[in-house]
């Protein structure tokens, strides 16, 4: 039996003599990368709180079938994939006309850093777990048809076996290879060819510098200087509210559209979710004395300039830690 079932400090020999308690404690050192697994099958963070429950709920009450042929950790993420798929048989939303995924929902990077660093001195692995937690590649995956999109997950950035897919999965190792390149071929449909040109990378000197231009003009309501900043093919939507603006006019008729020329009394928090920066604005209410949370904008920064915004609302500011509210004077 494998040693990190953790069976043995226990000093039990099967799952089925653990207690609940006991069987909780195993379970909870990996609630986070199952949490973040469920993530990119379904785009959700809600979903994905409930994914991972049933996920124990279905592991405590199936205790007794795990065998030790496969680590502990590897057991429950056949049992979270499956509870994903289950998910998605019963109400698989479709994407949107545009292409937008209207679910989406952000991951705070605070809990990102909770995720197990045993692979953090390779730097391929390093940059496969940054990017395919990136916005843009989540709606392209959520693009995929389910099984599709569990093979790929589970082999592309897990790096599972196709043996052990096709066992999860009750297929064949060619059935499970077919459809590992029919879900690559349905990314390529949905992402720019190269890496470099869809992933905004480490968040260095220059990213951040844009980002902090980015928040300013915003303050501001500086429409040009944020034109500035956009590349033409700038993407632009606002999940759940239905609409992808594509193009730096379309982008920027929308905003004078909206009024935003005429808003007055935003301030700004800078922040970080799906390892990419974010600004998380508030407005001036009168009423509340106080700064109240508006939107948070999450930009894709690509060769200096910003390729991608998508803005959530102000219902996700307690998920991500910040303040409920900023003082008159703008501090914390």
């Amino acid at each position: 039996m494998s040693a990190d079932t953790g069976l043995e400090e226990l000093g039990v020999s099967g799952l089925g003599e653990v207690d609940e308690p006991a069987f909780s404690g195993l379970a909870e050192r990996h609630r986070r990368e199952l949490h973040v697994h469920c993530y990119r099958m379904l785009g959700s963070f809600d979903d994905a709180e409930d994914t991972v429950q049933e996920t124990f709920l279905r592991a405590w009450r199936r205790r007794e079938t795990f065998e030790g042929r496969s680590t502990f950790r590897a057991w429950l993420y056949r049992i979270a994939t499956n509870a994903c798929l289950d998910l998605l048989a019963k109400r698989r939303p479709e994407p949107a006309t545009g292409g937008e995924v209207l679910w989406l929902q952000p991951y705070p990077d605070r809990l990102l850093d909770e995720l197990p660093a045993d692979d953090a001195n390779e730097p391929e692995t390093v940059t496969v777990a940054r990017e395919t937690i990136e916005l843009a590649y989540l709606v392209a995956v959520q693009h995929l048809a389910p099984r599709p999109r569990a093979v790929l997950i589970l082999r592309d950035v897990l790096g599972w076996p196709a043996k052990d897919v096709a066992e999860l999965l009750g297929d064949s190792v060619n059935s499970v290879n077919s459809a590992l390149q029919r879900a690559r071929a349905g990314l390529r449909e949905r992402l720019p060819s190269e890496r470099q040109d869809w992933t905004g990378g480490e968040q260095d000197a220059g990213t951040r510098e844009l980002a902090r231009r980015f928040t300013d003009a915003t303050v501001a309501t500086d429409i040009p200087a944020l034109a500035a900043l956009l590349r033409d093919d700038v993407r632009c939507s606002m999940p759940p509210t239905p609409g992808l603006y594509v193009g730096r006019d379309a982008v920027v008729n929308d905003w004078v559209e909206d009024g935003f020329e005429g808003m007055k009394g935003l301030r700004a928090v800078l922040t970080s979710v799906n390892r990419q920066p974010a600004i998380a604005f508030y407005m001036w209410r009168k009423r509340e004395n106080a700064y109240l949370p508006l939107t948070i904008d999450v930009l894709r920064i690509t060769g200096g300039a910003i390729t991608e915004i998508v803005i959530f609302h102000d219902d996700q500011f307690p998920r991500l830690g910040l303040p409920e509210c900023l003082p008159a004077d703008g501090t914390e």
